[in-house]
């Protein structure tokens, strides 16, 4: 029996980057062998990242309150040869995103987010970009 890879997508439960987090499930919905899960930061635990094929991470401001624990486990793991999408609405976002997985040494993809006028395709290609890593 084939197990599905696991991936975890968390956001900081701003409806906007849920609503982003809810379209990439989908996308990974629709390719097989795979499946998400939409997290809340606040709900995240280290878990979630020991059985993740790959990880998405959202947010709509920097340093938001819900991420200190990401922030902390983050500093002290190791991701090496995992993806990880980081998505936001704003480059101080993607920055700040960007930073907090660095010392984690996984593949990052950024993607930024234009509230209603983000282009489908193009968001469903960096998803599977990820997944392929």
């Amino acid at each position: 029996m084939e197990t599905n890879k696991k991936i975890a997508i968390i956001t900081d439960g701003a409806a906007s980057t849920h609503k982003t987090a809810e379209t990439i499930a989908a996308v990974i919905g629709a390719c097989p062998g795979y499946a998400a899960a939409v997290i809340q930061a606040e709900r995240f635990s280290g878990t979630d990242l020991q059985s993740a094929y790959a990880v998405f991470l959202g947010c709509e401001e920097p340093r938001p309150s819900s991420f200190a624990s990401i922030e902390t486990l983050l500093k002290h793991i190791n991701l090496a040869g995992r993806s990880c999408g980081i998505f936001a609405s704003g480059a101080k976002a993607l920055e700040y995103l960007s930073a907090l997985v660095r010392d984690s040494e996984i593949a990052v993809k950024s993607f930024e987010v234009k509230n209603d006028a983000t282009d489908p395709d193009k968001l469903k290609k960096w998803v599977q970009e990820i997944l392929q890593k």
